[in-house]
């Protein structure tokens, strides 16, 4: 009985079985006025009476065959001593049994017995209406039906009550035992509907705070990569001895740069976690991107090929710098790594209809157009080596996606044949045209 659903089950049948027999046995028990019955044993009397003094015990023994027939009970034609006449035995119990118990006839589970005398008292007919098992005696077939049809609505209405909570029990167990996307996916719009629905938001959250914190450890070694590669070869041309200050004030630099870096991505995850928590600031589009052209230079050169700035239109929208650097730059790094030697990777700005384009284009092998919709997934590398060539982990394209959509933008990638050319449109932010400054 530890379970809600036998529980709701046993009490609402019960209920109804009790309604329904206290109403059955309510409704069988004599009424104030037993007229119809009294005279209906008075006319068997004179009936049987007759029978009996016109034929005997013969005539007597075929009207009670026939009075057997047609009401199914036992019928005694007495004399004045309680004796039956056909049989000799003595029915004064039977008699005494009517007088005592003529108010609650309904609870003999053997039959109640009704009596009554002859005028002139020479006669008694005595009529026992049979029970033939329990129950029987006063739930006719109909209440039967009832008590099955209500304990077949019982069912139902515990199973509506109970479904949604094993659902939710099996959507817990499993997310206690680590399927974070274990949901209830209710439909209802009662207080267990409310239930599952704040379930479905808590496990939403939690999801979103252990996804970002995964995300966090893998994105910090992926973005570090890069500027301490541009550190490395800064040291090495420092020490050189050609440019020394230049190229100390690019280490400067990018140690700067790495101690933002950090603390951009700290700030993308929160970000994730709590939407609300994202700065929203008036920031040049176009200055940002000739400064991260500028940045990835070095690290172009140093490759072989350049990074071109081909068109920057003076736009401004509202958003998060850094993490707006962060997506331009892993696009633009991205790009560097796939271009071939003696290429140039070209960057452009535009503006259309209210919204800022961004473009980024290389001339390297491109992408297989199956892959394309998958590039921005975290960890997804194409089989043609566009990653795995270049040692990439495929986490760049998918921190620039989750930066961009923070802004409620969108990213785009095509094969320009040749080349990759990467989109970033920010759709629905306020961009306001401003000239140079």
């Amino acid at each position: 009985m530890n379970s809600l659903f036998v529980k709701i089950l046993v009490w609402f049948w019960a209920t109804l079985v009790i309604t329904t027999i206290g109403s059955a046995f309510i409704a069988g028990l004599p009424g104030p006025h037993p007229y119809l019955l009294s005279r209906l044993i008075r006319f068997q009397l004179v009936e049987a009476r007759a029978a009996y003094e016109a034929g005997g015990r013969p005539g007597l023994q075929q009207f009670m065959q026939r009075f057997h027939a047609v009401f199914a009970g036992e019928g005694y034609l007495t004399g004045a001593s309680a004796r039956d006449l056909l049989t000799g035995a003595d029915e004064s119990a039977l008699i005494g049994q009517s007088r005592e118990e003529s108010l609650l006839p309904a609870l003999r589970l053997r039959g109640a017995a009704i009596a009554r005398n002859s005028a002139d008292g020479k006669y008694w007919f005595i009529f026992v209406i049979p029970h033939a098992r329990l129950g029987y005696w006063f739930l006719l077939p109909q209440h039967w039906s009832m008590m099955a049809a209500g304990v077949f609505l019982c069912y139902l209405l515990a199973y509506y009550l109970t479904n949604p909570v094993r659902k939710l029990q099996r959507a817990v167990e499993r997310f206690g035992r680590g399927d974070l996307s274990a949901r209830a996916n209710t439909r209802r719009h009662d207080e267990l509907g409310d239930l599952g629905r704040t379930f479905d938001r808590m496990a939403d959250r939690i999801q979103t705070l252990l996804d970002a914190e995964h995300r966090l450890l893998l994105d910090i070694s992926h973005e570090l990569r890069s500027p301490l590669a541009r550190l490395r070869v800064a040291v090495e041309l420092a020490r050189s001895g050609q440019n020394r200050e230049q190229h100390l004030d690019r280490i400067d630099k990018e140690a700067e740069r790495l101690n933002s870096l950090v603390g951009g991505l700290l700030q993308v995850t929160r970000a994730e976690g709590d939407p609300g928590a994202l700065r929203r600031e008036p920031v040049r589009l176009d200055r940002l991107l000739e400064e991260l052209v500028a940045d990835s230079s070095l690290e172009a050169r140093a490759r072989g090929s350049d990074v071109r700035l081909v068109s920057a239109q003076p736009v401004t929208v509202q958003g998060d710098a850094e993490l707006l650097r962060r997506a331009i730059e892993n696009v633009l790094r991205n790009a560097i790594r796939h271009a071939p030697e003696a290429t140039a990777v070209e960057a452009s700005l535009e503006t259309a209809h209210g919204r800022a384009i961004l473009q980024i284009r290389d001339y390297g092998p491109g992408v297989p157009e199956e892959s394309l919709p998958r590039i921005f997934d975290a960890f997804y590398r194409v089989e043609t080596d566009r990653d795995r060539a270049s040692g990439g982990a495929g986490l760049g394209l998918s921190i620039a996606r989750r930066a961009v959509e923070l802004h409620r933008g969108a990213i785009r990638a095509r094969n320009a044949q040749p080349g990759l050319l990467v989109e970033i449109d920010l759709v629905g932010q306020p961009i306001l045209a401003a000239g140079r400054l």
